[in-house]
């Protein structure tokens, strides 16, 4: 990762301070909360997007460092929403904010950074910035309300998957690469092919991220919570286009009835790897990480797109 850093090294250190400025309140318990979620802080994979894009495109001003902070406050609002919805007490090890502060205040925290990211771009007569991020705001809304649905009625597709992940999750990281493009070049063109490259390594992104609840390393996250939640993933939606109709059945309700049953739910992850479902989304993933690349090798070459191609293999192999 240090690598992959490398090209945008200083920005990345200016960009803490930009962040921190970004979300500053008058109001001590909202400090309080900033503080503990700037502690425990990720591997800043989104800014990364942001400032390679950005200098794939061009020279990295004032701009960017307003699109990098635009989109971390809406992707932390969307990780305390999501802790919200999924009742999560913990994240990546550390307590989630509605497990220290309750619902009520976890909801108004996401709100509150949703906000201050609307203003930031206001602020800065950011208002391309504006649209990419309020677009992508609007998708992953709709993504979460579809998954809802679905994860109701049981009857997800693969078709409605890829709409649902696309939304919920490569809608973001899309937003993240065409904001950095957009703020150092006007244009248009490059603009759309550093989203459609943020859109493509997103899907790959989430298939990654299904395959590892199937997985036995310490992935940061409950194993198994897919099926827990009533999530039906690639793989799991291609065990049941391929195994007998009392498997199915069993499985169905395993996923609807009896999701906490820690023998059935292993029997389930069993089957889906028996029946080729880990492999064919593994497959899936690799054909989006394949295409990502072959997106970024019609982009200008610099040491930015050397680092994106890297940061592209690191999100797709990563194991937690």
């Amino acid at each position: 990762m240090r690598h992959i850093k490398k090209p945008i090294e200083l920005e990345l250190e200016q960009f803490e301070k930009h962040f921190r400025s970004s979300m500053k309140s008058h109001v001590p318990l909202l400090d309080k909360i900033m503080y503990y979620i700037i502690r425990r802080k990720g591997k800043r994979v989104r800014p990364m997007f942001v400032f390679l894009s950005a200098k794939i495109c061009g020279e990295i001003g004032e701009s960017t460092f307003t699109a990098a902070s635009l989109i971390e406050l809406l992707h932390t609002a969307t990780l305390v929403h999501d802790d919200v919805v999924d009742d999560s007490q913990k994240r990546r090890g550390f307590f989630s904010v509605n497990a220290l502060w309750k619902n009520k205040i976890a909801v108004l925290v996401g709100d509150f950074f949703l906000s201050k990211g609307l203003l930031l771009a206001i602020d800065n007569d950011e208002f391309k910035l504006l649209k990419i991020v309020s677009t992508a705001v609007k998708e992953i809304i709709e993504g979460e309300l579809m998954q809802m649905e679905k994860a109701r009625r049981l009857d997800i597709t693969e078709d409605v998957y890829f709409t649902i992940i696309r939304q919920k999750t490569a809608s973001l990281i899309a937003s993240a690469c065409a904001a950095g493009a957009s703020s150092t070049t006007t244009d248009a063109s490059l603009v759309n092919q550093m989203h459609q490259i943020g859109e493509t390594i997103g899907i790959a992104f989430q298939i990654k991220d299904d395959l590892l609840d199937y997985s036995t390393n310490d992935t940061g996250k409950p194993r198994a919570i897919d099926i827990k939640e009533k999530k039906l993933t690639l793989p799991l939606i291609y065990t049941l286009q391929n195994v007998s109709t009392s498997d199915k059945r069993r499985i169905m309700s395993t996923v609807k009835n009896h999701n906490t049953d820690k023998k059935r739910v292993g029997e389930v992850i069993a089957k889906v790897a028996e029946a080729g479902g880990l492999a064919y989304a593994e497959d899936a993933m690799h054909r989006y990480r394949d295409k990502a690349i072959d997106l970024l090798s019609e982009m200008p070459e610099n040491e930015a797109t050397v680092a994106l191609r890297e940061l592209i293999g690191f999100v797709t192999s990563r194991s937690k």
